[in-house]
């Protein structure tokens, strides 16, 4: 198929277009490389554009005889969405329209959606999140990927469009190859900066909220390796391309670790200790977020492969050594 990847230069996005490349596909990737940073000239044509810019995605698509849509262009920052609401809805919900548009004038009507957990909001710590469950979004992040999916279910109602949805959980590792990895600017995620401040001494590691009502008070996770979240949008490809209609499904491990359980195994898989300390909670972070992905693997046969908190930290430790100046011997 001819895929076009929106944000095919971010995190998960670079991810995806790897293994889309090597199952056989061929990747259009559209990104306007505000935060982006990947290099997907290996495995895709690249254009520097905006998912805003309506006219020139439609041409994109018609040009590129493109088959499908993989849409992962959106900001994803908790904290700073709720400093600067107007920016995430203006680009995730905004953005999403246009692209919308585009693909409705260009006669492309197969979608591959990237979600979010965040669309749940709080719901019982000791509950395993399904995707018939309550959304109710605490944070400006979780709502404006909530209405991305309300705009995209009515456009699958009234224009035809089918569209498969994942709300992920944390994407979390590296490709195993390491030819790719995490690295945001500002990075935020609590994986990545325990890694930068065990192998870094002088970073000091602060840890949002300690007063959670979780074991041992620090806000609990379920961590997705990166991977198997890539391994899910081809199955999820295949399965839009025969089945129309609006599909979603949850991306997790069914399990989740507290932020302290976190820096314990980077500490243990490092050999260093890691120097932290407390601070407020984010606001808009619930205590705790485990997912149920039962109904990826029942419809999908998708099912994680680097599914255990140590194999996923040590690829994102070993990207880290990677692209970073630190001591030997880690």
């Amino acid at each position: 198929m001819n895929v076009l990847v929106t944000g095919g230069c971010g995190y998960i996005g670079s991810h995806v277009c790897k293994l889309l490349k090597k199952k056989g596909h061929r990747v259009v990737v559209v990104d306007n490389q505000i935060r982006g940073w990947a290099d997907v000239s290996t495995w895709a044509i690249l254009y520097i554009a905006s998912t805003f810019d309506q006219d020139r995605v439609a041409e994109i698509l018609r040009s590129e005889m493109i088959d499908v849509v993989m849409h992962f262009a959106a900001y994803a920052y908790v904290g700073e969405s709720n400093e600067k609401p107007d920016i995430y809805y203006e680009n995730n919900v905004t953005g999403t329209i246009s692209l919308l548009n585009a693909m409705r004038a260009s006669g492309v009507s197969k979608l591959v959606f990237s979600s979010s957990c965040a669309t749940y909001g709080e719901l019982p710590p000791d509950t395993a999140i399904h995707e018939e469950m309550p959304q109710n979004p605490i944070n400006p992040y979780g709502w404006s990927k909530l209405m991305c999916e309300r705009i995209i279910r009515d456009y699958c109602s009234v224009y035809g469009i089918s569209a498969v949805v994942f709300r992920y959980f944390n994407a979390a590792g590296a490709d195993p190859e390491l030819k790719l990895g995490e690295d945001h600017d500002p990075e935020t995620h609590i994986i990545p900066l325990t890694i930068k401040a065990a192998l870094d001494p002088v970073r000091k590691l602060v840890v949002n909220g300690s007063d959670y009502s979780t074991q041992d008070g620090t806000a609990v996770r379920d961590y997705i390796h990166v991977s198997d979240i890539a391994e899910a949008h081809v199955l999820g490809l295949e399965y839009g391309a025969k089945q129309p209609g609006f599909s979603v499904f949850n991306l997790g491990n069914q399990r989740g670790f507290s932020n302290l359980e976190i820096i314990q195994s980077v500490e243990r898989l490092t050999g260093k200790k890691i120097n932290y300390t407390f601070g407020p909670r984010r606001p808009g972070d619930p205590a705790v977020l485990v997912g149920d992905n039962a109904k990826a693997g029942r419809i999908l046969g998708w099912k994680p492969v680097i599914n255990e908190l140590d194999a996923i930290l040590r690829t994102a430790i070993d990207w880290e050594l990677k692209k970073g100046n630190y001591a030997k011997g880690v």
